[in-house]
C-alpha cells in the first residue's frame, strides 16, 4: 500500500528541499504513525542516506569510563542522588587498555562516555588520558568525548590533548520540558551555550534530544529537529525515553512499540532534514526491541557505537531500565552490516560529511 497523499507530498519535498518544510510539516511527519506512512519515512530517510554518507556503518567503540555525576537530572540512572548506583571510576591504564582493545578491533574512533564532573582533578585527568591513548594508538583514533557541560578552558585542553569531536546532549530544545527533567540549578541556556563554545574550540560538534518524554509532543520533537538543523550540527546522538527505577521518573508511562516508533521517526526525519550528518543507532533502541539498531540504520542512522566497556563495570553504567549490557564484537557487526546490505568503515575515523564540508575538506 502506498503512504496516505499528506505524507507522500511531505516526503517528495523533504528529500529535494527538506529547508522549506517549516515545524508544523515535520510534526504531521511524526505524527503519521499508520504502518505505510512509517514505511515510506523510514524509507525515504534510508534513501538519502545512502546518496550522502554511503551505505557505510561507522563504528565507535564506546568506553564508559566512570558514573560518578554532579548533575541530578529527573531521568538519569546515574543521578547524584541515586543512592542505589554502584559507582566506579576506571583509572588510566584501564581506559589506554580499553582504547587499545577499540583500535584492535579495527574501529577507527573511540567514544569516552562519563558523568558530568568539572573539578580540576577531573579535567586534568581526561586530558592525560587522551594523549596516553594517542601514544598507545600511534594517534589513528578519532576520539569522540561525552562529558557534559564544562567551562571553555576545559573544552580547550581537551581539545589540545586530542579530543576531535564532542557529543552534548541538549535533551529537549523546549524550556519548559527541561525545567521539567532538571531541578533548578541546571540551565538550559548554559547548556545550549556549551555548543557554541564547543564549536569555538574546534570540536566536531554533536547533540540530540531524548524522545517520547512524559509531556512531550509532535510539535516538541519537530522543533527539536529545526533546533538541530539550526545548530548546524556534525552529529546527532538521541534516543527514546526509557525510564530508570532510581529516578523521580521511574513511573513515567513508557509503551515500548511507541517509544520504538518515535525514536525511528525522528530519526528518519533528521536524516532527511540533515542529510549529511552523522546520526547514531543508539543502544536504548535495543532497550525496546533486540534488533532495534538494525532498524535505526534503516531509517537513517549511520553509526553504532560498540560498548567496550571493561565487562565487570559495563552494568554500573546504568542510564535507564534494560540498559543492554552484552559485549559487541567484530563478528556481529559485521553480520549486522551483511544483513542490511552495508560495510563497516574499518580503520576509518568517519568524520560526518557534514563537517568535512565546512571544514572544506571535501
Amino acid at each position: 500500500m502506498d503512504p496516505s497523499p499528506g505524507t507522500a507530498a511531505l516526503l517528495v519535498q523533504a528529500q529535494a528541499a527538506p529547508d522549506t518544510l517549516g515545524l508544523a510539516d515535520w510534526a504531521a511527519l511524526l505524527a503519521a504513525d499508520g504502518p505505510t506512512d512509517r514505511t515510506a519515512l523510514h524509507a525515504a530517510a534510508y534513501a538519502v542516506k545512502r546518496r550522502e554518507v554511503g551505505p557505510v556503518i561507522r563504528a565507535r567503540g564506546l568506553v564508559e569510563f566512570s558514573n560518578h555525576c554532579v548533575q541530578n537530572c529527573r531521568y538519569c540512572g546515574i543521578r547524584r542522588d541515586n543512592r542505589g548506583a554502584v559507582r566506579y571510576q576506571l583509572d588510566a591504564a584501564e581506559i589506554v587498555a580499553a582504547a587499545r582493545g577499540v583500535h584492535a578491533a579495527g574501529y577507527g574512533s573511540l567514544v569516552l562516555q562519563a558523568g558530568e564532573r568539572r573539578d580540576p582533578a577531573f579535567i586534568e585527568f581526561v586530558a592525560e588520558a587522551l594523549v596516553a591513548i594517542h601514544a598507545a594508538t600511534g594517534g589513528s583514533l578519532g576520539v569522540t568525548l561525552s562529558l557534559g557541560e564544562q567551562s571553555p578552558a576545559a573544552y580547550r585542553r581537551w581539545r589540545e590533548a586530542g579530543a576531535h569531536r564532542y557529543l552534548l546532549r541538549i535533551e529537549t530544545s523546549d524550556r519548559g520540558l527541561f525545567r521539567a527533567l532538571h531541578p533548578a540549578d541546571q540551565d538550559w541556556d548554559g547548556r545550549a551555550a556549551c555548543l557554541d563554545l564547543l564549536r569555538d574550540a574546534g570540536y566536531q560538534v554533536g547533540t540530540g534530544v531524548l524522545i517520547g518524554l512524559p509531556g512531550q509532543t509532535a510539535a516538541h520533537l519537530a522543533a527539536d529537529l529545526l533546533f538541530l538543523r539550526d545548530r548546524d550540527v556534525d552529529m546527532i546522538g538521541m534516543g527514546p525515553f526509557i525510564p530508570h527505577d532510581g529516578t523521580p521518573l521511574a513511573d513515567a508511562p513508557c509503551a515500548p512499540a511507541r517509544q520504538l516508533d518515535l525514536g525511528l521517526a525522528m530519526i528518519a526525519c533528521a536524516r532527511l532534514l540533515l542529510p549529511d550528518a552523522n546520526i547514531a543507532a543508539t543502544t536504548a533502541l535495543e532497550a525496546l526491541e533486540p534488533a532495534g539498531r538494525r532498524l535505526g540504520l534503516l531509517a537513517g542512522a549511520n553509526v553504532v557505537m560498540p560498548n567496550h566497556t571493561p565487562a565487570d563495570r559495563r552494568g554500573a553504567y546504568d542510564l535507564y531500565r534494560g540498559k543492554p549490557t552484552a559485549a559487541d564484537t567484530r563478528a556481529a557487526l559485521v553480520a549486522l552490516a551483511d544483513t542490511i546490505g552495508e560495510t563497516v568503515g574499518w580503520h576509518e575515523a568517519g568524520d560526518a560529511p557534514r563537517w568535512r564540508r565546512r571544514a572544506g575538506r571535501n
